[in-house]
This record gives structure tokens, C-alpha cells and sequence, in this order.
């Protein structure tokens, strides 16, 4: 909510820090740590709150030529795609699978998670997400 707040210019993180005084609030003015204005959705807001508390440099909805804005980019590049209901389309599928072979084209490396990995399987995702980045980017052979 206050990530909403803040993107739709309702209020300001400074604000609220300075509504946040004494040692009670201490866990609240921690929480505005991860207010970040990049997020196109709470999945977002969610999946990036986990990568960054793993350690994960995020880049929320990073733009990429002949795609578009991609919503996470980790470690400069992994991109994560977060597909809510509206993915389940096929419309929406093919437009999907064409963004991510573009993407890969580009030398990117694009992993894509739904609602539920999201909210109800989260270790599991970013335990992936680690496994990928830890193996590192796959250098292109040769031509």
C-alpha cells in the first residue's frame, strides 16, 4: 500500500519517515527501505522485496529493445518475467514466448514464475533464481 501510495504521488517516503519517530517505529521506517517506484504490480513488489532480501541486485521494469519494459532484471542479466491471469490467454501466451525469444536473442536469460510461485512457493523461486545466477551467464560460443 505505501509503494502504491508513493508511486501515485499520494505521499512521499520522507514523509512518512518523519511521521515514523522514536524507537517503536523502527520496524516501520525499515519497511520504507524497499519502497521502490519501479514496480508495475504488487507480484512485482513482492518478487523483488524476496530477490533484494536474497541478496540480488533488481532492476524493476527494465526496458529492452524490440520488447519493452521487462519486469525484473537481476545481476544485469537475468530477466524475470511475472505472469498474473490475463497470461493465461493465447493471445497473451504467443505475445509472452515472442518477448522472451527476443529477449534471449539478445543474450539475455529469462525465467518466468505465476501468482502462485510467487505467493505461495516463494523459497522455491528464489532458490531457482540463485541456482541460475550462481551458475552464471552462458557465454555465446564461437561463430
Amino acid at each position: 500500500m505505501v509503494e502504491c501510495a508513493v508511486a501515485r504521488g499520494d505521499m512521499t517516503v520522507g514523509f512518512l519517515r518523519e511521521r515514523l519517530p522514536g524507537k517503536r517505529n523502527g520496524k516501520a521506517r525499515e519497511v520504507l527501505r524497499w519502497v521502490d517506484r519501479g514496480a508495475d504490480s504488487m507480484l512485482e513488489t513482492l518478487a523483488r522485496t524476496y530477490f533484494r532480501r536474497a541478496g540480488i541486485h533488481v532492476q524493476p521494469q527494465f526496458y529492452l529493445d524490440g520488447v519493452g519494459y521487462m519486469d525484473l532484471l537481476l545481476d544485469g542479466w537475468l530477466l524475470v518475467e511475472l505472469d498474473g491471469r490475463h497470461h493465461a490467454d493465447w493471445r497473451q501466451v504467443k505475445k509472452d514466448h515472442r518477448r522472451t525469444n527476443s529477449s534471449v536473442v539478445q543474450g539475455y536469460t529469462v525465467l518466468r514464475y505465476y501468482y502462485s510461485d510467487v505467493v505461495h512457493e516463494a523459497e522455491a523461486m528464489v532458490a531457482e533464481v540463485v541456482a541460475v545466477l550462481g551458475r552464471g551467464k552462458i557465454a555465446r560460443p564461437a561463430a
